[in-house]
Formats: structure tokens, sequence, C-alpha cells
């Protein structure tokens, strides 16, 4: 096997996929149950095909792809990444993870590998929760972590619920939770991916050896006021919804900077209604993403956050609601399965560095409860979620080999 013939496959892999946006020439909208994500998958079914898999795809709309092992009874080793993007996003994040896994697939078939335990290949279907708010859906769900409730109670800015979007994608939201594994049919979860960061760039570093990855809270806030005219409601009259929202927003940025341990708090989204110039606000929405290797001081700005509501809102003589959309832990990555890549990389002479991830992936919603690993690309100047996101294909390649020679050791045991 050439590293050149490799990366080849993986450009044209790639290449293809760049088409299935919504937005051609500004970066790459593949959002999920839309028509992008459905060519998206249409087309990973093939490459899985060709690649000599059985080919399907779950309830949640997750397309699998297994290369069967001698004994099928055993744990699987699986690998994968999502389809899906953000909005004007990249061309790689998530998707040359699902490629990548493919490679891996026609690399052990090359070697003449045969496997005691099946592998399998994924694309997951809506890890960035970019429409509805919430994230990890599709490997939630083949853990069992999503059901027929959440599907109805999640909606997109449209109104258009989960629930609603998989029946116009060709799903039945009814059967969402036949898309759960068995409880130990998967032995071990591994994901590549791209850094999402500027780290590896910068140190010229090759691949990246992912030990933990931090846990989400994210959260909808809406305050609730009333809505009057702007110039003749005099201050000490108002219900002002959005000095009440802002006085906390504020506050946000600077809890999470307090910390000064690497956690982090965004105010990614704003509303307010009706939204004139000329109008108090009766209402302000807004979202909260907070992140952090140390679960309490999540929770700490959570409960700040809800404190300082409680003291803002009640000033102002309104009320507000907080809606849960995401709550996941921090998680520590397989030590084991870090150390044999950490040997191939010696093996093929690649630079190497441990380091942890920010953003959150399928790989943190698994390895909640499964032996889970990731491997990180270098991508260019740390520029990720934006049209000009970039990553070489023969840094995919080289990831791929690693992960191949994992993969193989696994399959052995």
């Amino acid at each position: 096997m050439e590293i050149e013939e490799v990366t080849g496959r993986i450009a044209e892999n790639l290449e293809h996929l760049k088409r299935y946006t919504a937005t051609p020439g500004d970066g790459c909208t593949r959002l999920p149950f839309t028509k992008e994500a459905r060519e998206a998958a249409e087309y990973l079914k093939s490459l899985m095909t060709e690649a000599g898999l059985e080919v399907r795809e779950d309830a949640a709309g997750n397309v699998i792809g297994v290369m069967k092992g001698e004994d099928p009874a055993l744990p699987c080793v699986m690998m994968g990444s999502h389809y899906d993007s953000v909005v004007n996003g990249g061309d790689f994040d998530g998707i040359a993870g699902a490629v990548c896994a493919i490679e891996v697939a026609r690399q052990l078939k090359e070697k003449g590998v045969t496997p005691k335990r099946n592998f399998v290949a994924v694309g997951f279907c809506d890890e960035e929760g970019m429409r509805f708010g919430t994230g990890y859906f599709g490997s939630g769900a083949m853990l069992g972590n999503r059901d027929i409730e959440y599907c109805k109670k999640f909606k997109d800015t449209d109104g258009v619920s989960i629930y609603d979007a998989m029946k116009s994608y060709g799903l039945d939201p009814e059967k969402i939770t036949d898309a759960k594994w068995p409880e130990g049919s998967i032995g071990h979860f591994l994901e590549a991916h791209i850094e999402q960061g500027p780290v590896l760039d910068a140190e010229n570093i090759e691949i990246g050896l992912v030990d933990c990855i931090v846990g989400i809270q994210r959260y909808m806030v809406t305050v609730h006021g009333r809505a009057d005219h702007a110039g003749t409601t005099p201050m000490d009259m108002r219900l002002d919804a959005v000095d009440a929202a802002t006085k906390v927003i504020s506050k946000i940025a600077d809890w999470a900077r307090e910390k000064a341990d690497g956690t982090v708090s965004t105010v990614g989204y704003i509303n307010t209604v009706p939204g004139g110039m000329n109008i108090v606000a009766e209402e302000c929405q807004f979202t909260v993403d907070i992140r952090s290797k140390n679960n309490d001081n999540i929770n700490d700005i959570a409960n700040r956050i809800r404190a300082a509501l409680d003291r803002e809102v009640k000033a102002m003589g309104g009320s507000y609601d907080i809606e849960t959309k995401l709550v996941i832990t921090p998680v520590n990555l397989s030590q084991e399965m870090l150390g044999i890549m950490e040997e191939s990389c010696k093996a093929h002479g690649y630079s190497y560095k441990y380091l942890p991830s920010g953003a959150g992936h399928d790989a943190l919603e698994i390895g909640q409860v499964l032996p889970t690993v990731m491997l990180f690309v270098p991508s260019k100047e740390g520029r990720s979620h934006c049209p000009v996101e970039f990553t070489k294909y023969s840094d995919f390649a080289k990831a791929s080999v690693i992960m191949t020679e994992l993969a193989e050791k696994l399959l052995s045991e």
C-alpha cells in the first residue's frame, strides 16, 4: 500500500462530497434530514459498497457498513464520524472522519486481514445539533439515548420538529429506538477528525492523540417582559426583556475566564421580540454553550446564570424560561488505544502530540460508556466551522494508516 494511493482515494471522496451543500461557493451547509444530507448519505453508501461492506441505514439516519468477522457475535470495532455540518462550515469537519473509516476498511481488505470480529464504519447523522440546537443525535440513538418524545420535543427555527424532519427524509421516527445497538455489541470506538484548533498546525505536528474531550452543556434562555413605546415609557416603568437579559449575558464570558483552565462559555445566538428599533422588547431569547474538562466548572457557571436570571428578571418584573438542549460530561479516552497509536506513529516516523479536544464529537457521546479513542490531524491556522477550513489530504492518509493498524490489532483480539 502506497501512501500516495491512499491520499488520492481520500481526496477523490472528499472532493466529491463537497458538492453536497446548500450554500455552493460559501462553505458547506449540510443540515440533518435535508436534500444535501440525503445526497451525502447515499454517496457514503456507495463508497461502503465499493469497499465490500454490508451497507444499511438505521432508524436514526446513520449510514453503516460492516466488514464481517469470523465471529460476528463478538463485540465489534466501530469507527466513524458525522456527515452533517454547521451553516457555512468547512468541507472536512466530520465527513473526513467518515471517509477515513471507509478507507480503513479498504486497507484492512488490501492487507488481507481476516478479522475475528466485525469492523463497522459509520457516518453519523446530526452530530452538530445546528438545526435543532441539540447534538449527537445519531450516536445517541445508537446508544439508546433518543426516543420518540425527544424527536417531538426539539424543533428548528421554522418550527419543524426532528420527528417531522425525519418523516420528510424518509425515516420513521416511531422506530427511532430500533437504532439502539444491543448492550455489549460494540467493543471499541475510533474516530479520526480535524483538530479544529491551531496547535498541530502551529507546531508542525502530523498527528494529535486526543486524551480527553470536554463536557458540554447547552441552554436556550427566554426572558419575558412587556412591549412598550421606546419614547414614551419611562425607564423606571419598563419591563425590558433585553435590559434584563444583557445584564446576565455580559457576565457569562467572564465567569469562564475566572476558571483559567481552558473553560469556555459562549452566547452564540440572541433574538428579540418584536425586534423593532422603537419598541421595548417583550422577549429576549439567547443560547448558552459551556465547555470544560472539569464538570464542576460547567455546573458552577450554569448555576451562576440561573442565579443572575433570578436576580435581574425579578428586578425587571418579568419572568424567564430555560430549556436544556444538551448535558454531557467530559470523557477521558482509552490510554491503551492511545498507546498503540503512539507506537505506530513512532514506527512510521510521524510526529505526534497528546492534546485535549475542546470541541465535542460523536466520540464524546460514545466515550461515556465505551472504550473510545480519537486522532486529530492539523487544521490550517486552526480555522474550522467556516469556509476556509482546510487540511491536507496527505494528513488524512497518515491518520488512516495509524488507525488501520490500531483496528487490525483490536480485530485480532
